[in-house]
């Protein structure tokens, strides 16, 4: 069982633009709605692959309750938890070309009560699930934070639900993912900007990524997944490093890339080129769908796909990374 916790959900709104002028009234080709954030992403990809998911979320307001409700239409499971702030929208705007322009809203303040009633809930389902017989569960944390709430909560609750027997993945960024750091989650899944930030230095190569991997291990993470757009992706773990790239393709959308990404992480046992191989096939099945959109099984190609073990002390771990990450 993998629950997810998604402290700052929303509606996606995606419109479809021939192209984007600023200042100009403009015409959408197409427009779609659907439920938004990290962790909700991470659930609705695990469930269309079949794999045991619940999504934890709070709900407030008319946009809340529309989220809910799509959720549900779609069979995710879902459990949501009343809060009195409210439920943000983000929009996203897609060019014909494929680049993307996403808007994201700040979303309502959470009090200490209601995060800790999610926490509560987070724990809950995991037992309720049968904790104790099955190792391999998962509490996934992932997002932004909403105003008011503290930087340190992911590491707060990385803590919580390890006392409860659960690994814990993160997938955040800027002050939430450092502080998360010294927690020791078993997974953090950042991608080149967000890893860069992490330790404070540029990443220009793979062998770059690779020691700034490293240094995230240094500090208690147990295994780093960092995805790297079209350069592919890192993992690094007490195994050592390994590199997965990529034949290239057309990016219709990247929303949601990385979130498919650590889907098929996790769903594949999380350790390993096989889990890495998975994770990167979800995340191109993604980035070849419209919108917030999630791939399922007949979206998924392996093909193309190759991996390079200890890429930062052969010389491909020269290789520098392109400028767009």
């Amino acid at each position: 069982m993998i629950v997810t916790l998604t402290l700052n959900p929303s509606l996606d709104r995606t419109l479809g633009l021939q192209s984007l002028r600023r200042g100009e009234v403009l015409r959408a080709t197409s427009a779609r709605i659907d439920p938004g954030g990290k962790g909700v992403n991470v659930t609705r990809v695990l469930r269309a692959f079949d794999v045991d998911s619940h999504a934890v979320i709070p709900c407030a307001g008319p946009d809340g309750e529309e989220l809910v409700r799509l959720l549900q239409k779609a069979g995710v499971p879902v459990t949501e938890v009343p809060v009195a702030g409210w439920t943000r929208s983000n929009i996203t705007l897609v060019e014909a070309d494929g680049r993307s322009t996403k808007v994201n809203a700040p979303g309502g303040a959470l009090t200490g009560e209601e995060v800790a009633l999610l926490a509560d809930t987070v724990v809950d389902r995991c037992v309720s699930q049968g904790i104790e017989n099955a190792p391999a569960s998962w509490a996934v944390l992932s997002g932004s934070l909403p105003p008011g709430v503290p930087d340190g909560v992911y590491a707060n609750l990385t803590s919580v639900f390890a006392e409860h027997g659960v690994r814990v993945a993160v997938d955040t960024s800027g002050a939430a993912l450092v502080a998360a750091l010294d927690a020791g989650p078993d997974l953090v899944k950042p991608n080149r900007q967000e890893l860069a930030a992490a330790v404070g230095t540029p990443l220009n190569s793979i062998a770059d990524v690779v020691a700034a991997a490293e240094k995230l291990l240094s500090r208690g993470v147990k295994a780093v997944l960092a995805s790297l757009g079209a350069d592919g992706a890192v993992l690094v773990d007490s195994a050592g490093a390994v590199l997965g790239t990529a034949d290239p393709i057309d990016p219709v959308s990247t929303v949601g890339a990385g979130d498919a990404m650590l889907a098929g992480f996790l769903a594949a046992g999380a350790r390993g080129e096989k889990a890495l191989i998975e994770g990167m096939a979800w995340a191109r099945a993604a980035v070849g769908l419209p919108g917030s959109q999630m791939p399922g099984p007949a979206d998924v190609s392996r093909e193309g796909i190759r991996v390079v073990r200890d890429p930062g002390g052969k010389p491909a771990g020269a290789v520098r990374l392109a400028d767009d990450g």
